[in-house]
């Protein structure tokens, strides 16, 4: 029971840790954000796997956030975003 509880506290803060260095998904750029880039991400089945490749992405070229711009396919799903510093 002891070892649930441990693992249950150390997913907790591996999430929490994880969303916290992660580039951030917008809607609109505020006027202060600079585009630096477009960055593409494919073969997901899942749009939240998608969006994970694309903060991962987004968060190795620097940014601190990106913009999902267009989504296609259907069973491999390719998406392109506007990444911002």
């Amino acid at each position: 029971m002891k070892n649930v509880k441990i693992f249950a506290v150390a997913a907790t803060l591996s999430l929490i840790s994880f969303g916290s260095f992660a580039a951030q998904q917008i809607t609109q750029p505020s006027g202060d954000m600079k585009k630096i880039g477009v960055i593409s991400a494919a073969n997901s089945t899942t749009l939240s796997g998608l969006e994970a490749k694309l903060s991962q992405q987004a968060k190795d070229a620097g940014a601190s956030s990106y913009r999902i711009i267009s989504v296609t396919g259907n069973n491999k799903l390719h998406a392109d975003a506007e990444i911002y510093k």
